[in-house]
């Protein structure tokens, strides 16, 4: 028999400690993945994924199950995917349009540099994708790496971020249609 997240909240509240483990082994790889994307490095993500759920057992009594938990966590995982992203950056985000031309010849030519002539390689195309995307400002980034990665529905990213339907479909055509160009421009320069 499945125990949903609020039965694990409920048992890890009465005092049964032991059995936050189910949510971190039940929620652990989706959190890291999206802080994998988000932060573009495995060490960042790895830290992101563990003050998490360190925050999210601090406060599980805050949670008072308005929403559901995958919601709850993801928030504090994008929280703390921010705060990870000032820290290092001193910035939150730069926008693909912020770039001068020398910063796009210089990412093109590290890339002709990795790939063949007569074929780009899967794992190519995905290198140049998971750049493109850690291009994105992050508002934009987090709702693709949501939909497009995770596989949440409009409504679930919206609780998630707080922000309409509306507000979620938009940064998300935004943020694939300046991707799409992004990547045309790559494929043309090889």
């Amino acid at each position: 028999m499945d125990i949903s997240d609020n039965q694990i909240i409920e048992r890890t509240l009465a005092g049964e400690t032991d059995a936050f483990s189910l949510l971190v082994q039940r929620w652990e790889r989706p959190i890291y993945g999206l802080s994998l994307r988000m932060l573009g490095r495995d060490e960042d993500a790895r830290d992101v994924c563990q003050e998490t759920f360190l925050a999210a057992f601090r406060n599980l009594r805050k949670f008072r199950g308005d929403a559901k938990f995958s919601s709850w966590i993801y928030r504090i995982a994008l929280n703390a995917c921010h705060t990870k992203l000032r820290k290092k950056n001193g910035v939150l985000e730069r926008s693909i349009d912020q770039e001068d031309e020398n910063g796009l010849r210089l990412e093109i030519a590290d890339m002709q540099a990795e790939v063949s002539p007569d074929r780009l390689h899967r794992n190519q195309r995905a290198e140049m994708v998971r750049k493109t995307l850690q291009a994105l400002p992050a508002e934009m980034r987090q709702v693709i790496i949501m939909k497009e990665y995770e596989d949440l529905t409009f409504v679930e990213i919206s609780e998630i971020l707080q922000i309409p339907v509306s507000t979620v479909k938009s940064r998300l055509y935004t943020g694939l249609q300046q991707m799409r160009l992004r990547l045309e421009k790559v494929k043309d320069a090889l």
